[in-house]
């Protein structure tokens, strides 16, 4: 049995209700700091070093953010790829 629940609600009121902390100026600062870090970039791998300078947790979390994108590339081909199926 599946039951699918839909909660129509803002990313504030999502945080709130689950409790979470607001971090929106944390995230304010380090997007201030990365954007003030890569306006000299000026290939691929200087911006790779960068970003693991920078990123939280090193290159662990510059690793675990790599992978996380790729595996949500991949869930969003295979939705894809079964959407196309069904038509």
């Amino acid at each position: 049995m599946k039951v699918h629940i839909e909660i129509d609600c803002t990313p504030e009121e999502a945080r709130s209700f689950m409790g979470l902390p607001d971090v929106g100026k944390a995230n304010d600062v380090y997007v201030d700091m990365m954007s003030k870090a890569m306006k000299g970039v000026n290939n691929t791998e200087q911006l790779q070093e960068y970003a693991k300078q920078l990123a939280p947790m090193g290159q662990a979390g510059f690793k675990l953010f790599q992978s996380f994108m790729e595996g949500a590339n991949a869930a969003r081909a295979g939705k894809d790829q079964a959407s196309s199926d069904k038509d």
